[in-house]
């Protein structure tokens, strides 16, 4: 049965993290144009707001999980005297849930049974409807649906300046902007999704011979650096190292800029989709059906299921969808010749 209420005050709940927040943009921008009148408000993270900031039509309420129980009195404070005719509550997490104690909302829609836990049930009263082996964005649109949104293709209008822009711009110098941009984005949240960096830089290589201008991006943080430190090293082909130097919006600049991405299960990943950029993902640990860059899933280069079969005995349509594959050095197992193969298709079917 289709929803034909009328919504005047909608508050979306999405914390973390960047790739998530990119497939929750799509969704409310789909609501947005669904109810046109009504109020949208986001309750994110500290980091994925400033990806997020100045979303049109968006007021973003910022909880910053290091103020620990201070964040949630800080919530309860903002949202007094509100009453929001609808939460979309769209994490499941334990942290998340109790942020959704916070918000006061008429009807509050959680997941569905099956992709319910860490007490997630306790804290809605209506629930999406099932989807079998979604992707995660898949999910999200389970939300936009539930308050009827007619069925929708994903797009993004995300939000940049003109400042940022003109930021990206400079660092990537007249040079490549002239030619074709090569991005490199090597470096997950976890060391064990990370491919090699003698093998980053053979793919860095690769694309030079073709004409390519390389870029390495990514945050700050000393995995990273060593990562991009490493790759360079082992290549003396030009490289331009944007690692730390990009705030998130300029990421995004660059990240549309390029012709190609190159990234494992990382956020940016996420953004390149988002500024249609095609991206090559690489996967061992986490099903690429489920959080692969939702776009270009059929450019992934993966060992997951392999691994998942050889460790459980099953497939992946077998188990708990979303099941992960453990171990430190599943990564390797992506070859050289696997990726280069991927880049040569892409380039061609995307004529870049």
């Amino acid at each position: 049965m289709t929803d034909t209420t009328t919504y005047s005050d909608i508050c979306i709940l999405r914390l973390s993290a960047i790739g998530d927040v990119c497939h929750g943009v799509s969704a409310v921008q789909a609501i947005q144009k669904a109810h046109p009148n009504a109020k949208v408000t986001w309750v994110v993270g500290k980091i994925e707001a400033m990806l997020l900031a100045d979303l049109p039509g968006v007021e973003l309420v910022v909880f910053d999980k290091k103020q620990g129980k201070a964040a949630y009195q800080q919530l309860k404070q903002q949202f007094k005297g509100r009453k929001f005719d609808v939460l979309l509550h769209m994490q499941v997490a334990l942290r998340a849930n109790l942020v959704a104690r916070c918000i006061p909302a008429k009807v509050k829609i959680g997941f569905d049974w099956a992709r319910s836990k860490e007490l997630h049930s306790l804290f809605i009263n209506k629930r999406i409807a099932p989807q079998q082996q979604a992707h995660v964005l898949e999910g999200f649109k389970g939300f936009a649906q539930a308050i009827g949104v007619p069925d929708y293709k994903p797009s993004w209008q995300m939000p940049v300046s003109k400042h940022d822009q003109r930021n990206a711009d400079e660092l990537l110098g007249t040079e490549r902007l002239a030619g074709r941009i090569f991005v490199i984005s090597p470096a997950a949240s976890k060391k064990e999704r990370n491919w090699l960096a003698e093998r980053y830089a053979k793919l860095a290589e690769h694309a030079h011979s073709q004409g390519f201008h390389v870029v390495i991006t990514g945050g700050p943080t000393e995995l990273e650096m060593t990562l991009s430190n490493d790759i360079i090293a082992a290549t003396s082909i030009p490289i331009l190292n944007l690692v730390g130097k990009t705030k998130l919006k300029e990421l995004l600049c660059v990240l549309k800029r390029a012709a190609l991405v190159l990234a494992p299960d990382t956020g940016p990943a996420h953004m390149g989709v988002t500024v249609g950029t095609p991206v090559i993902g690489l996967y061992a640990h986490s099903n690429p059906k489920r959080t692969g860059p939702y776009l270009y899933q059929n450019y992934v280069v993966e060992v997951y299921h392999q691994n998942l079969l050889k460790q459980t005995g099953k497939t992946a349509e077998q188990l708990p969808w979303g099941t992960r594959v453990k171990g430190c050095d599943l990564m390797k197992q992506i070859s050289v010749d696997d990726v280069t193969l991927m880049f040569d298709l892409v380039v061609e079917k995307e004529q870049l």
